[in-house]
């Protein structure tokens, strides 16, 4: 009991916090109280069973060692409050410890398995705190998002989306005793108390407790709501603080490219594999957000054309852009001339934003090549029918084809 008292301060010491860093994994104690803990139980256990008879071996242990385990639980207890009052960075230490006492009873089972009652009952409050710690992520989560007051001005993902998705991968680490409370909390039992889910699922059912169920798929399912309710937050904050649309759409892809690259570039991976096709949604959903912006120049590009006249090219056949110019009225002429203006000054402007905007390097060759995929044909199709309109002058007509799509090139 006194040679494990100073293992039991220690564990409480080195949870005390000096920053605000995330819990890491091995940093605290009470690993080493555990290991020490076991070890003279197991001592003890093989002493008094060579004194004492075997109807009294249960007994005796209990009465040996109920004053160390005693002790351990009180240190339990002081770790839980501690993990309590920092429950957003040190949670993954009430996963750590629940993964060691398991380990912990194991070992001991086979032997002593009197003191299993006792241990699990020490550590019961630290499940319980780490059960709440999942709901209790999701809202942190949601609400680091919503009180940003300011986003990056260039379109950058916010460095919140990476501390959050960061989180979900610390959590990977504690899989096996993660598996056991997400079974013990049951499917959505991790809902947004302003879930529509939530109130389904206030208590989890019996089935729900089956330790049996697969952990692997309820962390998949809890990751694809965290993120889900990241992007929602994060797409009302762009709303909100980004003023344009175009903004607005980078913003949302870059954020979007973070969360792939993290989930796909760490243990995420395989754990996370279903969650693919629900990116892909929000990716082009932000993609066409920016595409958006866009629509301008692309209106300048439409006309009407009278297929009764004569200028009509045969289908497959080359466009004779003189004789159309030829063929137009005055206002006509007029109307093409602006149209040439108004895209120039349109193109000219989303261009250079285009090239002002922070993209993740995946971000910004999409986007060009989006935006190409719009406007090339556009263009190419009006330019050879109206390139005749200033005789080269290129008084209304600045890009020729080759250098309309070398701009477009440029901008990846």
């Amino acid at each position: 009991m006194n040679s494990l008292r100073n293992l039991a301060a220690a564990s409480v010491n080195t949870a005390r916090k000096t920053n605000t860093n995330k819990y890491r994994a091995g940093t605290n104690g009470i690993g080493t109280y555990s290991t020490a803990l076991e070890g003279m139980v197991l001592q003890e256990w093989a002493s008094l069973t060579q004194v004492f008879e075997p109807e009294d071996h249960g007994r005796m242990c209990l009465s040996t060692c109920q004053v160390p385990v005693r002790e351990f639980s009180r240190t339990l207890r002081d770790l839980d409050k501690h993990i309590k009052e920092n429950i957003i960075t040190d949670c993954y230490l009430a996963f750590e410890i629940l993964d060691i006492v398991e380990g912990l009873l194991a070992r001991l089972r086979p032997k002593v398995n009197m003191l299993e009652q006792p241990i699990r009952d020490a550590v019961k409050p630290i499940r319980e705190t780490a059960k709440s710690s999942l709901q209790r992520l999701m809202e942190d989560a949601k609400g680091r998002v919503q009180n940003l007051s300011i986003l990056p001005p260039d379109g950058a993902a916010s460095p919140v989306t990476g501390e959050i998705v960061s989180e979900l991968q610390a959590l990977a680490a504690y899989m096996r005793p993660l598996s056991s409370v997400l079974a013990s909390v049951g499917e959505k039992g991790w809902s947004l108390p302003s879930s529509p889910t939530a109130s389904m699922h206030s208590a989890p059912s019996l089935k729900s407790l089956d330790l049996s169920s697969d952990g692997n798929e309820l962390f998949a399912h809890y990751a694809a709501d965290m993120v889900e309710e990241l992007l929602k937050a994060l797409e009302s904050r762009g709303r909100l603080l980004h003023k344009t649309g175009s903004m607005q759409g980078v913003f949302m892809c870059n954020n979007v490219a973070v969360i792939d690259r993290m989930i796909r570039s760490s243990e995420l991976q395989p754990l996370l594999a279903g969650m693919t096709a629900k990116v892909d949604q929000w990716r082009k959903k932000s993609v066409q957000k920016y595409l958006d912006a866009w629509k301008e120049p692309s209106s300048q590009l439409l006309d009407v054309q009278y297929t009764a006249r004569s200028q009509r090219p045969a289908s497959g056949g080359t466009t004779d852009s003189a004789a159309i110019v030829k063929s137009l009225g005055s206002k006509e002429k007029d109307a093409i001339k602006e149209k040439f203006k108004n895209f120039n000054t349109s193109f000219d402007d989303l261009v250079s934003k285009h090239k002002g905007y922070k993209m993740e390097k995946d971000v910004r060759a999409q986007l060009s090549r989006e935006v190409q995929a719009v406007i090339d044909p556009l263009y190419g199709r009006f330019w050879d029918r109206y390139h005749d309109i200033d005789k080269g002058k290129g008084k209304y007509v600045k890009y020729d084809k080759g250098q309309l799509a070398s701009t477009l090139a440029s901008m990846a």
